[in-house]
This record gives structure tokens, sequence and C-alpha cells, in this order.
């Protein structure tokens, strides 16, 4: 009977170390449980919302100088990465690219420099530094309206009053304005994705609403036969998300 005993206690031992032999194997060679994915907020605005936040300024400064708002707008876009380049964010401002000094304050950045045939070549380059968005456009309507110091008419086929469309401006300004051989292509782009040649005329109505339950930027443009890229300017909106008892405004031309 204690031989018994004994055999069976041997075997229970036996299954003991290998259970646990089995079982630190098994961690060993178990692939690791996937990692809990880090969701990053994005503050970052939308184009949209940019372009909403200049686009009554460039409105005012392009019918006070002749130039077209749209292609203002579109350049702002373009060359600021819509408000998020480094020369463009805050202490700079610079939202048009233009180098020199403004009121003697520059800022020194890399830029790439297009030799007219698509090549491109880094370059330090002092940019002009401003203290607000607001005196970067004034600047850039200034240039285009008043030109450089040999010639007083150096970007006078950007004028409304020498062209029949904006298009005949963003022409003009590649190669002008800007090295960039392609220049035209993207700011037309911009123009038509946007629809920013509704900055070229003035309002002629405004309304606010108030979001209903249920209400959507799609209901709500169908209903009031807009564009809801055109909302979502108008209101800086950075997303598709409203919510009910938001007040929205609504322009038309």
């Amino acid at each position: 009977m204690t031989y018994v005993f004994k055999l069976l206690k041997g075997f229970l031992l036996v299954a003991v170390i290998i259970g646990i032999a089995f079982f630190m194997i098994t961690r060993i060679f178990q692939s690791p449980p996937p990692p809990t994915p880090t969701v990053i907020q994005d503050d970052r605005p939308s184009v949209e919302e940019f372009i909403g936040l200049i686009a009554e300024t460039a409105r005012q400064l392009a019918a006070e100088n002749d130039l077209y708002a749209s292609v203002m707008i579109a350049q702002a876009i373009l060359e600021s990465n819509s408000g998020q380049s480094g020369l463009s964010t805050a202490p700079n401002h610079n939202l048009f690219g233009m180098k020199g000094r403004y009121q003697n304050n520059a800022v020194s950045l890399e830029t790439s420099e297009d030799d007219g045939t698509g090549k491109l070549t880094t370059i330090i380059a002092e940019f002009r530094k401003y203290p607000s968005y607001e005196a970067s456009m004034k600047d850039y309507a200034n240039l285009l309206r008043n030109g450089v110091s040999w010639d007083k008419n150096f970007y006078a086929g950007a004028w409304k009053s020498n062209t029949t469309a904006y298009l005949e401006a963003t022409k003009f300004l590649t190669g002008s304005y800007a090295t960039d051989s392609s220049y035209q292509e993207k700011l037309n782009a911009l123009i038509a994705k946007y629809d920013l040649q509704q900055y070229d005329t003035p309002i002629k109505q405004k309304q606010t609403i108030t979001v209903a339950d249920g209400d959507s930027l799609t209901h709500i443009a169908e209903t009031y036969n807009v564009k809801i890229t055109s909302l979502k300017q108008w209101n800086q909106l950075r997303s598709d998300r409203i919510e009910a008892g938001q007040q929205l405004n609504i322009y038309h031309y």
C-alpha cells in the first residue's frame, strides 16, 4: 500500500512539473496582446476654418485694391499651408511667402525655388514678419496694387480691371509672383474646390438660422441652396458636426 501511495505521489509530482513547464513554454511563445491604440487629437484648423478666418478681410481689401479676393485667399492657402506653416504661424504671420522686411522685421527660413522648368533648389531667404494676418494681407494687397520700386505696374496683370476672370490673374502670377511653374493650376484647383469666387462679389443678404434636432450640414445646404464647404467657411467649422441649438450664418451673393 505504501508503495502504491508513493507511486501515485510520484505521478502527481511529475504531472505538476509537466503542467508548470507547459504553462511557461506557452507564455514564452504566446504573442503579446496588441497595444492599445493611441488616439491623437488633431487640433489643427480645417481649410474651411482658415478660409473663414481671412475671407471677409480678403473681400474688403480686394474690393478696395481692384483685386480678386478668390485669388488672394487661394494664395494664402497655398503659400501658408492653410495657416499651418512655420512662416505663417505666430510670431511671423506671413501668409503669402513675401520676402524682405516689414517695418524692419524679418525671419530667415529655408525655401525652395523653381528655375521655371520644375527643378527645385533649396536656399535660405529672409521673409517679412508681421504682427497679424491682417497686416500680412494689407501688405500683400499693397504690393499687388502698387508694384515694386522699379515698376509700379509690375502686377497690373492681376488687377480686375485688366482681366476678364480670375483665371487670367492666376496665369499672370505664375512666374511673376511665384517661381512655381504649376502655380496657376494649384491656385485654380483651390478656387474651384472651395468655391472661392463667392468672395469676389459683395454680400447681398445674410441670415442666421438655428440648427434643429436631427439637422445636418447636408440637409441645411440643400434647404438653402448653398454648398457644404461654404457653410463651413462662413461659420469657421472644423468638421461636419453640428448640434441642435447651434446658430449658423448663411450668405447670399
